[in-house]
């Protein structure tokens, strides 16, 4: 039998292989530094998420950053390495909302705080200020 990535070679031919999950009981040894990376030019609508290490067979290996999809409302953040009781954990990427519910105009103001602020407010984000728009729910500019 040979292990590759997910997949193993087994008499019959290629079988899924069982992920074993990681057990950070076992990880004594801190994480390297992360490496350098060079990001690429920003791309409209995704958010780069940086490279960083992962405990793969008993050792760290590390993984580029890659472009991901942004979620409108939503923060990313990168995994990080944590130290407890003398072990080391990865907390995964994850992506949690900008306040409590939000932040759609991105001004670091969640969205319950918001004031309208005069005529540049635009709950729907068709460029009609709601005070102006007709239908100020509607993002189609019908």
């Amino acid at each position: 039998m040979q292990e590759n990535n997910r997949w193993r070679l087994d008499r019959g031919g290629w079988v899924a292989a069982q992920v074993q999950p990681v057990r950070y009981d076992d990880i004594r040894i801190a994480p390297p530094p992360p490496r350098r990376e060079a990001i690429p030019r920003a791309r409209h609508g995704y958010t780069w998420a940086p490279g960083h290490w992962e405990w793969r067979s008993q050792r760290y290996a590390w993984t580029p950053g890659v472009w991901i999809a942004e979620r409108p409302g939503y923060a990313y953040a990168p995994p990080a390495w944590n130290q407890r009781d003398g072990r080391w954990q990865m907390e995964q990427g994850r992506w949690s909302p900008r306040g409590p519910n939000g932040d759609r105009d991105r001004d670091g103001i969640p969205n319950r705080y918001d004031r309208d602020n005069g005529n540049r407010h635009d709950r729907d984000g068709d460029g009609i200020p709601n005070r102006d728009d007709r239908r100020p729910d509607n993002p189609r500019r019908d």
